[in-house]
């Protein structure tokens, strides 16, 4: 056989089992998608949701025995009613205020998007397959319900995260910065402050007595600290999720938007070599359940003990992220539950004010902002609102292992003086 005729049939059986490779994984993957019994019960008054998934469920577990032409024609039109199923539930999320949604729509949402996810990687698995598959993943648990959907659905997401994640590195080729350190200082500090106090100390110090106060020394052994000031690291761990990015330094400002970016690219625009003197608009990842999503993260820090402080302890710790440059701000607002801001990199300029000057700090009126403040709290104008001069006001610097707890409906605000990562747990 000529030599050439050779490389091309080797070739050809090279290309035909790394195919096979890829479906013989994928398939082993499609056994952590639920069976109709599992989700037949949040399925019970939604008709079309009921038909679609039945036949995608089906489809897969008979794709598990059977890969004939017969199965190719089936799955044609099942991922057809599938992508229907997927948009008509997008269009039902977004028909008015999220938190109006029920959590069937949003949990048919995330099914739909699952089973998507793999009509999409059997027709095809190419770099720029996984990363519209991998969007939709991410959309399944920022838009979608995933909490108790079935018994193996976080399974499955981990399963599908690493399954996506193997070539995203090829995305991000040029290496970020390593932020320096923030070097400890001397600073104003008008709350009190403890050294690790024990829980005793800080219940009846702190959590009886509702007075804020400046932890010290309590989190220096979370592996976040000496791991996240690598950007690389997050850029390994979390670029290739989606997230939800505030655009504009204030929530509270005329130009504040939201949109939901890549953290690659969230990660390349604020903190990329060279962008620091380039006039881009100041993006924030705020208040979000990152740790939620990705798990990996997690596993660098830990609830605080004081968090089980209360008679109560059953209730659940909500964990946020907020993750920005230089010069992000959060206006002076409050907050209906206990609150542990904890610093992992970075420092933070916070001013106080006792829930007793609430009437002197001249809340919004609209709903979505009745919790925050018109002020601006660090450039004070009396004369435009007089009644700030009864306020008594509370500052501090918050510095990397510092935690600052805050009762619930003390107003702060605030503003970050470097690029900053910051953990809060809001506690009842």
């Amino acid at each position: 056989m000529p030599v050439l005729q050779q490389e091309k049939k080797s070739q050809f059986w090279s290309k035909n089992a790394n195919c096979g490779n890829v479906k013989a994984s994928l398939l082993e993957l499609t056994k952590l998608l639920p069976h109709f019994v599992d989700i037949e019960e949040t399925l019970e008054n939604e008709v079309e949701a009921r038909y679609v998934l039945k036949r995608a469920a089906d489809h897969f577990e008979k794709l598990q025995l059977d890969s004939s032409k017969e199965m190719e024609e089936d799955e044609e039109e099942v991922s057809y009613l599938v992508q229907a199923l997927v948009d008509k539930n997008w269009e039902r999320i977004h028909s008015g205020h999220f938190s109006c949604v029920s959590l069937t729509i949003r949990k048919i949402y995330a099914l739909g998007c699952y089973f998507k996810i793999f009509f999409l990687l059997l027709e095809k698995s190419s770099l720029e397959q996984h990363e519209q598959c991998s969007t939709i993943l991410d959309e399944a648990q920022l838009l979608g319900c995933t909490d108790n959907l079935y018994v193996k659905c976080n399974e499955l997401q981990a399963a599908l995260m690493k399954y996506l994640d193997v070539d995203a590195p090829k995305m991000s080729p040029t290496p970020l910065p390593v932020l320096d350190a923030v070097q400890r200082r001397v600073s104003r500090c008008d709350i009190p402050q403890l050294d690790a106090p024990s829980i005793i100390e800080f219940r009846a110090s702190c959590y009886d007595a509702l007075q804020p106060t400046l932890l010290l020394n309590t989190i220096n052994h979370w592996p976040a600290l000496r791991k996240w000031r690598d950007l690389n690291y997050l850029l390994k761990v979390a670029g290739n999720r989606t997230v939800p990015i505030e655009i504009g330094s204030n929530y509270a400002s005329d130009e504040w938007s939201q949109q939901l970016v890549k953290i690659r690219d969230f990660l390349y625009r604020q903190f990329g070599e060279g962008n620091q003197t380039v006039n881009l608009d100041i993006e924030y990842l705020a208040q979000h359940e990152l740790f939620a999503q990705i798990p990996a993260l997690r596993a660098d820090i830990c609830v605080p003990d004081y968090c089980s402080v209360s008679a109560d302890n059953t209730s659940t710790v909500d964990i946020k992220a907020w993750l920005g440059p230089k010069n992000t701000i959060s206006p002076m607002h409050t907050d209906p539950k206990h609150n542990l801001l904890c610093q992992v990199f970075g420092s933070k300029r916070i001013i106080l004010a006792a829930p007793k000057d609430t009437e002197n700090l001249y809340a919004h009126e609209t709903e979505f902002l009745g919790n925050t403040s018109q002020i601006d709290a660090a450039n004070l104008d009396f004369e435009s609102f007089p009644l700030l001069r009864r306020v008594q006001f509370y500052e501090l610097l918050l510095q990397p292992g510092d935690c600052l707890y805050l009762p619930p409906k003390w107003w702060h605000y605030v503003r970050s003086d470097t690029p900053s990562f910051s953990v809060s747990f809001w506690f009842e």
